[in-house]
């Protein structure tokens, strides 16, 4: 890249997203794919935006990312993380409305592990009385 680009890295659950922010028009490309593609919900393309929109730099920069694991839900998390830091990068004075938002904060909630005797979590087995 021959501008300078502003990274951030994001994660939610077992999704990793690194994005990279360069002054550009608004393209939010993901994987290689243009962000109506990758993403078929209308709702996951609202979260993935929402720290540019908080912050009125929606269409001051082009957004690069390349995500990895998870399901949809938790790499449009991650992305949406990755783009509030790399956007504190920039600016730092975009700190207070992003942590007020909460799009800096990295959401803790992971999955359970499967417990033996058990046949999910915390699902247990069938009682039968005969």
């Amino acid at each position: 890249m021959a501008k300078a680009a502003n990274y951030g890295t994001g994660r939610r659950k077992k999704s990793i997203a690194r994005v990279y922010l360069t002054p550009g028009t608004g393209n939010i490309t993901i994987n290689k794919r243009n962000i109506d593609e990758y993403f078929g919900l209308e709702t996951l393309k609202v979260i993935v935006r929402q720290p540019l929109v908080a912050t009125d730099s929606a269409d001051k920069f082009d957004v690069k990312v390349t995500v990895r694991g998870g399901g949809t839900t938790g790499q449009a998390g991650a992305i949406r993380h990755g783009i509030a830091r790399a956007l504190l990068t920039v600016d730092n004075d975009f700190r207070p409305v992003l942590k007020k938002a909460g799009y800096l904060t990295r959401d803790p909630r992971m999955k359970e592990r499967k417990k033996y005797g058990l046949k999910g979590a915390r699902r247990a087995p069938q009682f039968s009385k005969r």
